[in-house]
């Protein structure tokens, strides 16, 4: 009784927040699980619904319902919007859906941010539910009592009408066969859009009720969608009470867990989830991966042509090159080269530093277009080889280890040596399962990062370590064009070596393993060793931009190796093509010019130009700026062909040891 009783509130407050968390995932699942939409922009639109029931609370009972009321019918307003905004991706699979959800949710933060302000908003609920009551002799708040209650009736009504009503047996079908359901008369669109709309007001509502537990406040969405992301992978995507019983489990390691396993908890809900995954490695996907059901048209493709015809009209000289497609291929990196040698002679201290940085998130863009575009395996946690080669450096300089050569080496074989313990996990799963796992990782390095301060500083970074030398013997640099070419020097090195690699016999083996995986295993191919390799080799190759970024920047944050630095890697790969290393180093440039150049002269707007570039560059560039320059390029969506598909026109490298075709 005494154990009890010592940890009864943190007890029930873990059935309260698990609880909120189920009605923000049911959301997300019945997204994800029916309409077929990976929506990263869930935790926003909960925030919708927390700040306009703030704002409209006013301890009273029509306050609230007024609020409720309010923040659902918006939050379910910008479900609809969402469901336009994804129909024309419905073929082009889950990687677009989320780079595009989460561009929305950085243009719908900052919109909320301007509307309401970026402090913590007070809420008052009515006097009769701010108050306490006993149990079991201790004295509990009685508005967490009521949500509780509201949480249960919420999955009974939810189930009742997935498995008992037609509208349910609609939304199942239209998951299952929407071909099937159009011929019965009724429209997947219309289903579809009436799903995300469903999804959109459950988060919305969530984020009402939830805002005396929850309040609405920075950082806020991302704490809930990422939580909301665990519960739903350990809940699966088919049984509500499931779902209901994973929140539950991660509401109470959130809280129970940190009174009773203060050191472990923070590892337990992401270590569940990566588990889950590579356990049953299907469990993040739909059946199916079918859109709405519309078969028109993309509308934006003809306004894709166009941009395409006009590019292509301006670079004719491109095309005279003497060397045919070698010219052709040489003359994008040679131009790069050339502007990026003569910038420290045109541009401030300030932006040649920002060149610096974006020289090092190029890097780490180059490295998630080896995964994403020749291994096919897309990822959004390669921030985590990322962070080891950047950690690693900052420890070696304050070490007294700063000779360059000698960072980046070892933080490389860091970095690798990271990547093959975690690889084995990765490389079982295919599709969306490879970004959920891949999440996991980056998320769990993210709590390592701050907790083992010793090393990483914790929250607060580390900074005042010597600076790094280009050469044994000489000074530490601190100017910003000696770290720049430092810098350029070590990029344009690893980008050769991975262009000669991915151009190799060993490339081509990735390629084909990436377009006819079953025809490659048939062949006798070790597909899993491929991709090992490749998946080590790719975290090497981040190791190195890790270094890169600290010598470049002199400091480090956990910040600066974030969940969003890995979205802004996979929307690198998406600006310059998926089998572009040169056009990912052009995207990184461009975002780092975005979020901190442009950005600049609009103080307060920087996640507002971010979240517009996300939505440009998956709509306007689905092949990227390669996809541009002419028809040669790969013509394929940037999602590819499924992994595993074996299309007869796909060639199938020999196996190892005899003579390809």
């Amino acid at each position: 009784m005494g154990l009890l009783d010592a940890h009864l509130v943190p007890a029930v407050d873990g059935v309260a927040y698990g609880l909120l968390l189920f009605v923000v995932a049911a959301g997300l699942s019945l997204a994800f699980g029916t309409a077929g939409v990976l929506n990263l922009s869930h935790g926003t639109l909960y925030a919708i619904g927390a700040y306009t029931g703030a704002e409209l609370s006013d301890g009273t009972w029509v306050g609230l319902a007024l609020g409720l009321v309010a923040g659902t019918a918006a939050a379910c307003a910008a479900g609809v919007g969402l469901s336009a905004a994804t129909a024309p991706l419905a073929r082009r699979g889950h990687l677009a859906q989320a780079l595009l959800t989460f561009g929305l949710a950085l243009i719908g933060g900052d919109l909320l941010v301007q509307l309401f302000g970026a402090d913590e908003l007070p809420v008052r609920v009515p006097e009769a539910l701010d108050t306490s009551v006993t149990l079991l002799g201790h004295r509990y708040p009685a508005y967490r009592l009521c949500f509780i209650v509201m949480a249960v009736l919420l999955a009974a009504v939810g189930t009742w009408v997935l498995t008992r009503t037609r509208m349910g047996t609609a939304v199942r079908a239209s998951a299952d066969d929407p071909q099937m359901l159009a011929a019965t008369g009724h429209s997947p669109r219309a289903v579809h859009t009436g799903v995300l709309a469903a999804a959109g007001a459950l988060a919305g509502a969530a984020g009402v009720l939830g805002a005396p537990i929850i309040g609405p406040g920075p950082g806020t969405s991302e704490n809930v969608l990422m939580l909301s992301l665990v519960v739903v992978v350990l809940g699966g995507l088919r049984s509500l009470w499931a779902t209901f019983a994973a929140a539950v489990a991660v509401g109470e390691v959130q809280t129970l867990g940190v009174s009773v396993a203060p050191d472990l908890a923070p590892y337990l809900l992401f270590a569940a989830m990566a588990a889950v995954l590579v356990v049953r490695p299907r469990i993040a996907e739909p059946e199916t991966a079918q859109g709405p059901g519309d078969s028109s048209p993309d509308p934006l493709e003809r306004l894709r042509r166009h941009l395409a015809d006009r590019l292509r009209a301006r670079l004719p000289r491109l095309r005279r090159l003497p060397g045919g497609a070698t010219g052709r291929r040489a003359a994008p990196p040679l131009v790069l080269l050339a502007v990026l040698i003569a910038l420290p002679g045109v541009l401030d201290a300030y932006s040649i530093s920002l060149a610096g940085s974006a020289l090092a998130l190029g890097l780490l863009a180059v490295s998630v277009t080896v995964l994403t575009g020749y291994a096919g395996l897309p990822t959004l946690g390669q921030t985590a080889p990322f962070a080891v080669g950047a950690y690693a450096t900052a420890n070696l300089a304050d070490a007294g280890w700063t000779a360059g050569p000698v960072q980046i080496v070892l933080s490389a074989l860091a970095a690798a040596l990271f990547s093959a313990v975690t690889g084995p996990a990765v490389i079982r799963a295919r599709g969306t399962t490879v970004l959920m796992i891949t999440l996991a990782v980056g998320e769990l390095t993210g709590v390592v990062i701050n907790q083992v301060k010793s090393l990483t500083g914790g929250a607060d970074g580390l900074v005042g370590f010597p600076a790094t030398r280009a050469l044994w013997g000489g000074e530490g640099m601190t100017e910003e064009s000696a770290l720049y070419r430092y810098a350029l020097v070590v990029t344009v090195l690893a980008v050769a070596v991975t262009l000669l690699v991915l151009r190799s016999p060993a490339g081509k083996l990735l390629t084909g393993v990436r377009g006819a995986e079953a025809r490659m295993r048939a062949s006798g191919h070790p597909v899993g060793r491929h991709l090992l390799v490749a998946y080590i080799g790719a975290g090497a190759l981040a190791g190195i931009g890790g270094s890169l970024m600290v010598s470049v920047q002199q400091y480090l944050s956990p910040a600066d190796v974030g969940f969003e630095i890995a979205a802004f890697a996979l929307l690198a790969v998406v600006i310059g093509g998926t089998t572009s290393v040169v056009g990912a180093v052009l995207g990184a440039g461009l975002i780092v010019m975005t979020r901190d150049w442009v950005a600049g002269s609009w103080p307060g707007h920087g996640p507002l130009l971010l979240g517009a570039l996300f939505v440009a560059a998956v709509y306007l560039l689905p092949r990227g700026l390669a996809g541009l320059l002419g028809p040669g390029q790969d013509r394929r969506a940037p999602d590819g062909p499924p992994p595993g598909s074996s299309s007869p026109s796909a060639p199938v490298p020999a196996p190892a040891g005899e003579a390809s075709p």
